[in-house]
């Protein structure tokens, strides 16, 4: 059975149980996640195995798509700068020893707008949350805000959850970080405080370890080689998607979107056409840019980055439409790929 919560709102000292949990040195190293292993999974006896559901759950842009990527050690969901860049379910696998870690990212729950696409956004955060082993909520380290407490009011009370505190290499003053958690375990009984940054090895090594007890004894769901469960179609419109935020900033709104067209596969190359779905006419042209430099750049960036994921040379061509009000009609969102 889970421990029992580390730190109970009753505990009088929580500043000594934090340097407990933190040892002489924790998120004090930047180095990249491990990749994953080269070798092959040893053979586990089935009835030694375990297998569960982790959701990374927490509010838009707080870093759960960069810990997702770490923990499988290789890009499976998207980042940006730009809030609600993540939009699906995105699944990442890692089996490590006799443990099949199977995460689920999750779309930043949505207050800002009310839109179809957002409903059908927090519709699957909703049921992610509901249908796992264990909920890592991620915050930044020190800081809860309305958006905050929107996330942690999705948490079910049936499912354990572990504070995850990221960016915790940015916190001067550790002294205030006691009160703080205290406030946190008041908020939400976690189960575990876990302070990290998603971008030191050694912290994700350790949140593998503290994640794993919760995980049920039972067989492998995946194939100890597969890191997600998603397709590489739909790999490619994710990845066009990220270029396409992370090139136009906040110029380009968020409604914006990619639809696969065509996706062929001859021999050791793959041959990509994509269209991307504006809402208006002026948005079409910064995303075209002057003589469209800018659709080309992100072209070239998407391309690349799918030729170092897959392993091969790929054709990737690129439309521009406009589709005025697609966020706000619900049919045209599932038609969209929008659970």
């Amino acid at each position: 059975m889970p421990a029992k919560p580390v730190f109970p709102p009753t505990n009088p000292d929580l500043e000594a149980m934090l340097a407990q949990v933190m040892g002489k040195d924790v998120a004090s190293g930047s180095a990249a996640a491990p990749e994953a292993e080269a070798a092959a999974v040893e053979p586990v006896d089935a009835a030694a195995q375990r297998c569960g559901f982790i959701a990374i759950v927490g509010k838009p842009n707080v870093g759960k798509s960069t810990l997702l990527n770490a923990l499988v050690g290789q890009k499976v969901s998207i980042t940006s700068r730009k809030a609600q860049t993540t939009r699906h379910r995105i699944t990442g696998m890692r089996t490590l020893g006799p443990t099949q870690f199977v995460f689920v990212d999750t779309p930043g729950f949505q207050t800002r707008h009310g839109n179809a696409l957002n409903r059908a956004l927090n519709k699957t955060v909703l049921g992610a949350v509901n249908d796992v082993d264990l909920i890592l909520f991620v915050v930044e380290a020190g800081h809860f805000n309305l958006a905050d407490a929107k996330a942690l009011s999705m948490l079910p009370a049936n499912v354990p959850a572990i504070l995850v505190a990221n960016k915790f290499d940015l916190v001067h003053r550790r002294g205030d970080l006691a009160p703080w958690l205290r406030s946190m375990q008041e908020r939400h009984p976690f189960a575990e405080f876990v302070p990290m940054s998603a971008k030191a090895a050694k912290d994700i090594e350790r949140l593998f370890g503290i994640c794993e007890k919760y995980l049920p004894m039972q067989p492998w769901m995946h194939d100890p080689d597969d890191l997600t469960d998603r397709s590489e179609r739909f790999m490619a419109a994710e990845m066009v998607r990220e270029k396409l935020f992370r090139l136009t900033g906040d110029e380009l709104p968020y409604t914006s979107t990619v639809i696969i067209d065509k996706f062929e596969e001859e021999g050791a190359l793959k041959r990509i056409a994509a269209t991307i779905v504006v809402e208006r006419d002026g948005h079409k042209g910064m995303v075209i840019g002057e003589k469209g430099e800018k659709l080309k750049r992100i072209g070239t960036e998407a391309r690349q980055e799918l030729e170092k994921l897959w392993d091969c040379k790929v054709f990737l061509e690129l439309w521009v439409k406009v589709r005025s009000g697609w966020a706000d009609d619900d049919a045209r969102v599932r038609s969209f790929g929008y659970e």
